[in-house]
C-alpha cells in the first residue's frame, strides 16, 4: 500500500502561483511514477502531469504545458506541482497518484491520495 497526502491549495488571484505537494508513505517511492490529476465542479477527472520514476520523463496536458512544472524529490518521498499564471479555469481539486510498471502517464494509477482544493479568483 501507498499513502499519498497533498497539501498546498489554496486561494490565489489569476496570475498567480501555488506549488501543492504530496507526500508519499509505505513503500519504497522511487519505484512509482507519479501524476497529478485535477476535478472540477460538474466535470470529469482530467490528466494535468505526470513524472517517470527516475524523473527523466515528464508529459503535461496541453491546457497547463508552460505554466506547469512537476517535479520530484526521492529522497523525501514528495512529489510538486508548480503552478504558475493561474487561471480561474485552473479551479479545481487537485489530486496526486502513483503507479509502478511501464510508463503509460494517462493509464491507470494504483494508488490515490484525498485531494487538496485549488480556486483561482479573476
Amino acid at each position: 500500500q501507498v499513502q499519498l497526502v497533498e497539501s498546498g491549495g489554496g486561494l490565489v488571484q489569476a496570475g498567480g502561483s501555488l506549488r501543492l505537494s504530496c507526500v508519499a508513505s509505505g513503500r519504497t517511492f522511487s519505484n512509482y511514477h507519479m501524476g497529478w490529476f485535477r476535478q472540477a465542479p460538474g466535470k470529469e477527472r482530467e490528466f494535468v502531469a505526470a513524472i517517470s520514476w527516475s524523473g527523466e520523463l515528464r508529459t503535461y496536458a496541453d491546457s497547463v504545458k508552460g505554466r506547469f512544472t512537476i517535479s520530484r524529490g526521492n529522497a523525501k518521498n514528495t512529489v510538486y506541482l508548480q503552478m504558475n499564471s493561474l487561471e480561474p479555469e485552473d479551479t479545481a481539486v487537485y489530486t496526486c497518484a502513483a503507479t509502478e510498471g511501464s510508463w503509460y502517464p494517462r493509464g491507470e494509477y494504483d494508488y490515490w491520495g484525498q485531494g487538496t482544493q485549488v480556486t483561482v479568483s479573476s
